[in-house]
Protein backbone atom coordinates (compact mmCIF):
# COMPACT_ATOMS: atom_id res chain seq x y z
CA UNK A 1 0.00 0.00 0.00
CA UNK A 2 2.68 2.35 0.70
CA UNK A 3 4.02 2.26 -3.06
CA UNK A 4 0.67 2.61 -4.02
CA UNK A 5 0.48 6.15 -2.24
CA UNK A 6 3.81 6.76 -2.94
CA UNK A 7 3.51 6.27 -6.87
CA UNK A 8 0.32 8.22 -7.12
CA UNK A 9 2.04 10.99 -5.08
CA UNK A 10 4.90 10.96 -7.52
CA UNK A 11 3.21 10.50 -10.52
CA UNK A 12 0.96 13.60 -9.88
CA UNK A 13 3.82 15.55 -8.77
CA UNK A 14 5.73 14.72 -11.96
CA UNK A 15 2.82 15.46 -14.20
CA UNK A 16 2.62 19.05 -12.89
CA UNK A 17 6.47 19.76 -12.96
CA UNK A 18 6.05 18.28 -16.39
CA UNK A 19 3.57 20.28 -17.94
CA UNK A 20 5.41 22.98 -16.06
CA UNK A 21 7.83 22.55 -17.99
CA UNK A 22 6.34 22.00 -22.02
CA UNK A 23 4.59 25.53 -20.55
CA UNK A 24 8.25 27.08 -20.12
CA UNK A 25 9.02 25.60 -23.74
CA UNK A 26 5.93 26.91 -25.17
CA UNK A 27 5.96 30.38 -24.08
CA UNK A 28 9.26 30.43 -25.49
CA UNK A 29 8.10 29.96 -29.39
CA UNK A 30 5.55 33.20 -29.91
CA UNK A 31 2.69 31.02 -30.79
CA UNK A 32 -0.27 33.22 -31.55
CA UNK A 33 -3.95 32.74 -30.85
CA UNK A 34 -5.42 30.36 -34.20
CA UNK A 35 -8.30 30.46 -35.74
CA UNK A 36 -10.22 27.05 -37.15
CA UNK A 37 -9.11 23.93 -35.69
CA UNK A 38 -6.55 23.39 -33.68
CA UNK A 39 -3.15 23.51 -34.66
CA UNK A 40 -0.70 20.26 -33.50
CA UNK A 41 1.21 22.45 -30.89
CA UNK A 42 -2.06 23.89 -29.46
CA UNK A 43 -3.44 20.69 -28.95
CA UNK A 44 -0.04 19.47 -27.39
CA UNK A 45 -0.40 22.27 -24.91
CA UNK A 46 -4.10 21.00 -24.01
CA UNK A 47 -2.88 17.70 -23.87
CA UNK A 48 -0.26 18.95 -20.88
CA UNK A 49 -3.33 21.16 -19.47
CA UNK A 50 -5.53 18.55 -19.05
CA UNK A 51 -2.59 16.47 -17.24
CA UNK A 52 -2.17 19.03 -14.59
CA UNK A 53 -5.94 19.65 -14.11
CA UNK A 54 -6.10 15.80 -13.46
CA UNK A 55 -2.61 15.84 -11.35
CA UNK A 56 -3.68 18.82 -8.90
CA UNK A 57 -7.22 17.33 -8.27
CA UNK A 58 -7.06 15.94 -4.81
CA UNK A 59 -3.47 16.69 -4.81
CA UNK A 60 -3.73 17.87 -1.15
CA UNK A 61 -5.60 15.02 0.06
CA UNK A 62 -3.05 12.57 -1.55
CA UNK A 63 -0.24 14.61 0.21
CA UNK A 64 -1.59 13.94 3.05
CA UNK A 65 -2.38 9.98 2.77
CA UNK A 66 1.58 9.92 1.83
CA UNK A 67 2.40 11.48 5.29
CA UNK A 68 0.59 9.44 6.95
CA UNK A 69 2.29 6.95 5.38
CA UNK A 70 5.94 8.21 5.85
CA UNK A 71 5.47 10.25 8.78
CA UNK A 72 1.94 8.92 10.99
CA UNK A 73 3.08 10.63 13.69
CA UNK A 74 3.86 13.77 12.53
CA UNK A 75 0.85 14.35 10.56
CA UNK A 76 -0.58 17.02 12.24
CA UNK A 77 2.84 19.39 12.30
CA UNK A 78 2.21 18.65 8.22
CA UNK A 79 -1.10 19.78 8.26
CA UNK A 80 -1.00 23.55 8.36
CA UNK A 81 1.49 23.34 5.31
CA UNK A 82 -1.03 20.88 3.12
CA UNK A 83 -3.13 23.22 3.83
CA UNK A 84 -1.22 26.04 1.98
CA UNK A 85 -0.39 23.65 -0.83
CA UNK A 86 -4.31 22.68 -0.98
CA UNK A 87 -5.43 25.96 -1.24
CA UNK A 88 -2.17 27.10 -3.90
CA UNK A 89 -3.27 23.43 -5.65
CA UNK A 90 -7.07 25.19 -5.83
CA UNK A 91 -5.95 28.56 -7.51
CA UNK A 92 -3.74 26.98 -10.03
CA UNK A 93 -6.55 25.09 -11.44
CA UNK A 94 -8.70 27.26 -11.53
CA UNK A 95 -6.28 29.28 -13.47
CA UNK A 96 -5.80 25.65 -16.03
CA UNK A 97 -9.04 25.27 -16.55
CA UNK A 98 -9.56 28.84 -17.54
CA UNK A 99 -7.17 27.98 -20.38
CA UNK A 100 -8.46 25.17 -21.62
CA UNK A 101 -11.97 26.44 -21.82
CA UNK A 102 -9.95 28.70 -24.35
CA UNK A 103 -10.56 28.46 -28.62
CA UNK A 104 -6.79 28.91 -28.62
CA UNK A 105 -3.71 29.26 -26.59
CA UNK A 106 -1.11 31.45 -28.07
CA UNK A 107 2.52 31.73 -26.47
CA UNK A 108 1.39 34.77 -24.37
CA UNK A 109 -1.33 33.40 -22.38
CA UNK A 110 0.77 30.24 -21.59
CA UNK A 111 3.39 32.41 -20.28
CA UNK A 112 1.31 34.45 -18.20
CA UNK A 113 -0.08 31.20 -16.50
CA UNK A 114 3.82 30.30 -15.88
CA UNK A 115 4.08 33.79 -14.01
CA UNK A 116 1.36 33.47 -12.15
CA UNK A 117 2.26 33.42 -8.35
CA UNK A 118 -0.57 30.53 -7.75
CA UNK A 119 1.37 28.45 -9.79
CA UNK A 120 5.23 29.83 -8.91
CA UNK A 121 3.68 28.88 -5.08
CA UNK A 122 2.07 26.17 -5.98
CA UNK A 123 5.46 24.30 -7.54
CA UNK A 124 7.52 25.66 -4.86
CA UNK A 125 4.75 23.99 -2.09
CA UNK A 126 5.71 20.51 -4.06
CA UNK A 127 9.53 20.42 -4.37
CA UNK A 128 9.01 21.62 -0.33
CA UNK A 129 6.95 18.53 0.91
CA UNK A 130 8.97 16.09 -1.75
CA UNK A 131 11.94 17.00 -0.09
CA UNK A 132 10.86 17.20 3.26
CA UNK A 133 9.05 13.62 2.23
CA UNK A 134 12.25 12.49 0.87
Amino acid sequence: MVSDTSGLFNERVNSIESAYEFMLAYAAQGHEKSAGPRPAHEQEVFAYLKEMDQALTDIADITTRQVEQLNASQVDAYRAFIDVLANDAKSSQAAVRLLLCQSSISSQLVDNLNASIHLRALLTDLFVIDEALG
